[in-house]
């Protein structure tokens, strides 16, 4: 695939701002899917080659969490297994979906976040000092981290928010802590599917490496801003994203 100077710049904008939103809240895949298919490419191929650059953020993100102390590895194996399970599961139903299945279930998943943060806001933003719980003491999160791995597996974008809703929602952590674990998740289970992608012969590497770049340095700095900025922030960043994903996902074909 031939790709343009033009092509370049705007795989690298969008996916340094989805590396930012991504992190810190969810639904820069509403940024860069669109990016890719500019370029002509058919909704399942984006969907694939996107997976490149959400790897790379995550690995990023995660990285400098933990560099930061604000990755908790205490409960990691018993969130990581649903996780991986639910999104090797998504992965499989993707790759022979209906591509028309995507947008109703982005859209119905964005109102839900939507909806949750502005009735119930505690949900997805524990008040500060709210003690985290583990995996085996809350069977709910089994099922919710299931559900966020197999929706980041069929569809991507927006997982974020699914993930926090359980991260935070059942185990209680707080938000930057959440978003630490969110990406551990993200970077597990996008291997997962990336790796049924490319046995489907379905990622353009290409694109694919030059978004990556992008999402690098957008993770990188937005760890930056995660660490210093306050959970009211955070909170309304969150709310902002999901609305934009509402959007995002009512205006997509």
């Amino acid at each position: 695939m031939d790709i343009t100077l033009l092509e370049v710049a705007l795989l690298l904008v969008t996916g340094f701002l989805a590396g930012i939103i991504n992190t810190l809240a969810g639904g820069g895949s509403n940024l860069t899917l669109p990016a890719l298919m500019v370029m002509g490419m058919p909704a399942e191929v984006a969907n694939a080659t996107n997976r490149v650059g959400v790897a790379i953020q995550g690995l990023t993100a995660v990285v400098g969490f933990r560099k930061h102390n604000k990755l908790d590895t205490s409960d990691t194996g018993p969130i990581l297994v649903p996780t991986i399970i639910g999104g090797l599961l998504g992965a499989a139903a993707a790759a022979y979906a209906p591509s028309g299945w995507i947008k109703p279930l982005l859209l119905g998943t964005m109102l839900a976040m939507a909806f949750i943060i502005l009735v119930k806001p505690s949900i997805v933003a524990p008040e500060p000092g709210t003690l985290s719980r583990k995996v085996m003491e809350t069977p709910s999160s089994w099922w919710g981290l299931g559900l966020a791995g197999f929706y980041g597996g069929f569809v991507q974008a927006g997982v974020g928010f699914v993930l926090l809703a359980a991260l935070a929602g059942t185990l209680r952590y707080d938000l930057v802590r959440a978003n630490a674990l969110k990406m551990l998740c993200t970077l597990v289970f996008t291997v997962v599917a990336l790796g049924l992608f490319i046995a489907e012969d379905l990622v353009m590497w290409g694109p694919g490496l030059i978004l990556a770049f992008g999402t690098m340095f957008g993770a990188n700095l937005a760890v930056k801003m995660a660490i210093k900025a306050k959970p009211e922030t955070l909170k309304w960043f969150l709310f902002i994203m999901t609305l934009c994903g509402c959007i995002a996902a009512t205006l997509s074909d």
